[in-house]
């Protein structure tokens, strides 16, 4: 299930790493599904063993964080666990998660 899948992979995804939303979608079988991932990572059951602030736009941006504290706690946490920034936006070069 598609949902299961997402779930499973972002639990995989290391600290000092992130994956995009599209970049899910299409491991759990659906390239077409970035938005769909999104709702998924909103409504997370399983945090904190599946980690939502890191995954990230396709181009690095922080989006969609519900959480407390936002879009701000989103970079605090992940330059915590070593996510390197360019600007406003992840370097995806060395902060990319590959599987």
């Amino acid at each position: 299930m598609f949902k299961d899948l997402v779930y499973k992979y972002s639990a995989k995804i290391p600290k000092g790493k992130v994956a995009t939303y599209s970049q899910l979608a299409k491991l759990a079988g659906n390239k077409r599904a970035a938005r769909a991932v999104g709702m998924l990572m909103r409504n997370n059951p399983y945090y904190p063993k599946v980690s939502c602030h890191r995954v990230v736009g396709s181009d690095g941006k922080l989006v969609g964080y519900t959480g407390t504290g936002g879009i701000k706690a989103k970079r605090e946490r992940l330059i915590k666990e070593g996510v390197k920034f360019k600007g406003d936006k992840v370097d995806l070069k060395t902060s990319l998660w590959k599987l």
